[in-house]
């Protein structure tokens, strides 16, 4: 049946692979539930948070048809275009693991359920004057625990100064988050992020990767942020 809106399909655009999604799904999966269990973990103690950033809408239907139900996205114009319609009779949990503009944090109340990079002053008293909107989204500090300068995040040192005014301005902080420098071992810094929310009385400890997640695990992860094993390389199935 031809097109009703007249326009001819471009064959330089494939259609996702069903299958190959569905067994980088299991493979991940499976890998999630043996560094739980060797770590004398429960697998449910670990949510696979499927990143979903720059993934076309169709991509990201065969996984929520394969019954992943937790994203993650970097930007939120992004994430405002592509959910909406994707989220309608699903129950989804929806991170933003990207920067935050305070100009954007009004949309970004609106479109996620989790923001993970809580990461400055500026920011978190933006948040706080929504605070009592509806749906207001559970809040990650993001930490810099490599002190790069490159990357966001609040150092090490300046974590309880900047959870006391957290603290102060009325916001509820639900975990900790981290990128461990790409040059250095991830472990150590997977390890310090876990203690640090412990400290803190923090339920969820959202840290590794692709290439990282079952150390991340291993360490105390609750949130495990995977990609590219998930969705393949940027831009294709």
């Amino acid at each position: 049946m031809p097109d009703p809106s007249g326009e001819k399909p471009d064959p330089s655009v494939e259609k996702p692979d069903r299958q190959a999604c569905e067994t980088r799904l299991r493979k991940v999966q499976a890998e999630v539930d043996a560094a739980a269990q060797a770590a004398g973990r429960s697998p449910e103690e670990v949510t696979l948070l499927a990143i979903s950033k720059t993934k076309p809408a169709a991509l990201i239907q065969i996984f929520l048809d394969l019954g992943v139900r937790h994203f993650g996205e970097n930007r939120v114009q992004e994430a405002a275009e592509k959910w909406p319609a994707l989220r309608v009779g699903k129950q989804v949990d929806l991170h933003l693991v990207g920067p935050l503009q305070t100009n954007k944090v009004r949309q970004a109340i609106d479109v996620f359920d989790v923001i993970q990079t809580l990461d400055r002053e500026k920011l978190a008293r933006a948040l706080a004057k929504h605070k009592d909107a509806d749906g207001f989204p559970k809040l990650y500090i993001q930490v810099n625990s490599g002190a790069e300068p490159q990357k966001s995040g609040v150092l090490v040192q300046d974590l309880p100064e900047f959870y006391a005014l957290c603290m102060e301005l009325g916001l509820t902080i639900d975990g900790l988050m981290s990128i461990p420098p790409l040059d250095e071992a991830a472990g150590p810094h997977f390890e310090l992020l876990a203690e640090l929310a412990a400290q803190y009385g923090l339920p969820n400890v959202s840290m590794g990767m692709s290439n990282d997640f079952p150390t991340a695990i291993a360490l105390g992860a609750t949130h495990v942020r995977v990609g590219t094993a998930l969705f393949g390389q940027r831009d294709t199935p």
